[in-house]
């Protein structure tokens, strides 16, 4: 995982964008932090019923940032290495080769999302406002704000750093509501 900043807390940030990124970034804390520092045992671990695993975790949520924040919201493409798959054959592409791939590869891809997301969100605040037009049109035609594009990547991590949450518990005994004060990644 790579050094970040620490992020000021929602009640200290001082715009609505602040708050809303600050949000994600504490999001996106707790889910490394759940998800660091494992190696491919305790990556391919399942538990219960469900054959989810951390590493698989891991590398859906970096799909979602590309996928939410790179070309829904951003209107770019997907990048590599999603735009090499072809998720029409291989629909759980990033479950199944997060659980395989090793910790260093499946770890970057997630950093490597996150790093192009928190670039582009900003350039997309600051050229649009959170007011203003995702690249994304719903079938139904209409076109979420950037604002609700940013609350359901949110919400997003949120379900997921849960899944995380049990898993964790299951490979090593790592509990806890967010990650220490001296965890950065």
């Amino acid at each position: 995982m790579s050094e970040a900043s620490p992020q000021p807390s929602p009640s200290a940030a001082s715009t609505e964008a602040e708050s809303l990124l600050s949000v994600l970034e504490r999001n996106r804390r707790t889910f490394a932090w759940k998800t660091s520092g494992l190696d491919e045992k305790g990556l391919r671990a399942t538990t219960a019923a469900s054959a989810m695993t951390l590493g698989g975790l891991v590398k859906h949520v970096a799909l979602v940032e590309a996928d939410w924040l790179v070309v829904k919201l951003a209107g770019q493409a997907y990048g590599a290495p999603w735009d090499a798959v072809d998720f029409d054959a291989d629909p759980d592409w990033e479950w199944r080769t997060g659980a395989l791939d090793s910790p260093e590869d499946v770890y970057a891809v997630w950093r490597d999302a996150v790093e192009r997301s928190r670039e582009l969100v900003a350039e997309v605040i600051e050229e649009r406002g959170l007011d203003g037009p995702a690249s994304y049109t719903w079938p139904d035609g209409r076109t979420p704000t950037v604002r609700a594009m940013l609350l359901d990547m949110v919400e997003e991590y949120a379900r997921h750093t849960g899944h995380a949450d049990i898993l964790r518990e299951a490979v090593d005994g790592r509990v806890g509501e967010g990650a220490p004060e001296d965890f950065t990644f």
